[in-house]
């Protein structure tokens, strides 16, 4: 039996392929408890379950630690899942930090720059970012992100209630197409391509992460540094973004707010580099871990 520690913050994942998705929580770096396999029709996935309060049976779930061993899977074997698989929302910023707005030779905006990202472009911890058409796209960038997963739905919410609508915090790799971005006003086709939103490898949920502003974020490409800050440097920080988007639209469980990339995004490095097949991407979060992509040539 694994050893779970009661009260300790969650780490919620997803296991298997795309349309068959089943919720799971870590225990270990290896094992995983999969949900699906407890015989209860409660979890159909992380987003239904946040909004049938479904943080609180998962705990209750670990408490007891009656487990059946085949409940007991190790995630590599599984596969790793986005940890939403089906986000209502995903809400993206751009130019959050001073550095990246700075290596742009731009000024920072004076309020949030916001774009989507579709479902459809959502990849696990391990999948590959899969490179277009080099005809259509060949200037693929990384951009390292702290992604927040909203818990309860939060509409017209101050800055002060903001931190209460939280589920819990992953890392989004805003996988970006420079050519198409700077061809185009809108960055929705950019931002868009199917496996441009690496996400993973879980939620850490919010009682993990006492100060998310207190945390380093960095992305390697091959064992290289590439992007190194803290998410101190966030223009807009979270309460502030919450309560700015929450008047606009409401925010509903599952949704997610990726928080923006710092400085050091291949476009602006000197040469520029941007991604090639067989190439492998680490975006890693203090607090959260690691999530991992190959790269490689589309079919």
């Amino acid at each position: 039996m694994s050893k779970y520690e009661v009260g300790r913050a969650l780490r919620l994942l997803s296991l298997g392929g795309r349309g068959e998705e089943r919720p799971a929580l870590l225990l270990e770096d290896t094992q995983a408890l999969d949900l699906a396999r407890l015989g209860t029709s409660f979890f159909l996935g992380w987003r239904q379950a946040l909004v049938a309060g479904g943080l609180d049976e998962a705990r209750r779930i670990l408490a007891a630690g009656d487990w059946p061993a085949a409940a007991l899977v190790d995630p590599a074997r599984e596969g790793w899942a986005p940890p939403i698989p089906d986000p209502g929302k995903v809400i993206c910023l751009g130019r959050n930090y001073q550095a990246h707005a700075d290596e742009q030779g731009v000024a920072a905006p004076e309020a949030p720059l916001l774009f989507p990202k579709v479902s459809t472009a959502f990849v696990g911890h391990g999948a590959p970012i899969v490179l277009p058409d080099p005809a259509v796209e060949d200037r693929v960038d990384y951009e390292a992100e702290l992604a927040v997963v909203i818990g309860r739905r939060a509409r017209r919410v101050s800055e002060s209630e903001a931190m209460a609508c939280v589920a819990g915090y992953t890392i989004l790799n805003d996988v970006t197409g420079r050519r198409t971005q700077r061809a185009e006003k809108q960055w929705l086709r950019a931002k868009g391509f199917d496996s441009f939103a690496p996400c993973g490898p879980w939620i850490v949920t919010a009682d993990g992460i006492p100060d998310p502003h207190a945390l380093t974020i960095e992305c390697r490409v091959n064992g290289e540094l590439r992007q190194a800050s803290d998410t101190g440097r966030m223009i807009f920080r979270i309460p502030f973004l919450i309560a700015y988007l929450s008047r606009t639209m409401t925010l509903e469980p599952g949704d997610i707010i990726s928080t923006g990339t710092p400085g050091g995004v291949g476009e602006h490095r000197e040469p520029p580099v941007f991604l090639k097949a067989g190439d492998v991407v680490s975006c890693s979060i203090e607090g959260i871990g690691t999530l991992e992509n190959p790269v490689r040539a589309g079919a």
